[in-house]
């Protein structure tokens, strides 16, 4: 099997496919890599939302249930983390309703993750996310106990 310039050099591949996007010459595009590539995009983007958005539950959690603990650090990264998903829906809109589709199933993951890094039982946590999307979403938010 022949190896495609998309296989052997990715980046002279991309290079390759923008030249000729902007000559029109659509005839001669790898439309199967493209597509792949482009969906890729979407899912990266996905992905990229999830991470976030548990790190910022999994950091929400240990700074409500292990006040003794706080550290700047788990501050920095709740506002980082929620900038980046404010970042994201500013450039991707339609990204809102897949973080609403997920947000409790990544609570989920971020309260199994929180209970193993702190120690803690995960039942200590709430079955429900007890902090609000909105609040998630303010990268100032920080819960009291």
């Amino acid at each position: 099997m022949v190896n495609s310039l998309h296989d052997t050099d990715f980046n002279l591949w991309l290079e390759t496919t923008v030249s000729l996007l902007e000559q029109g010459a659509f005839l001669q595009l790898d439309i199967k890599n493209l597509i792949e590539e482009i969906e890729d995009m979407g899912r990266n983007d996905k992905r990229a939302l999830e991470q976030n958005l548990i790190r910022v539950l999994q950091h929400l959690l240990k700074w409500k249930y292990q006040p003794e603990k706080r550290t700047n650090s788990w501050k920095a990264s709740i506002t980082e983390h929620s900038l980046r998903l404010n970042r994201a829906f500013k450039q991707s809109p339609s990204l809102r309703k897949y973080f609403d589709d997920v947000f409790e199933e990544c609570y989920s993951d971020a309260k199994l993750i929180t209970s193993q890094e702190t120690g803690l039982e995960v039942g200590v946590f709430p079955e429900a996310s007890p902090f609000a999307k909105v609040d998630i979403l303010n990268p100032q938010y920080l819960p009291d106990q």
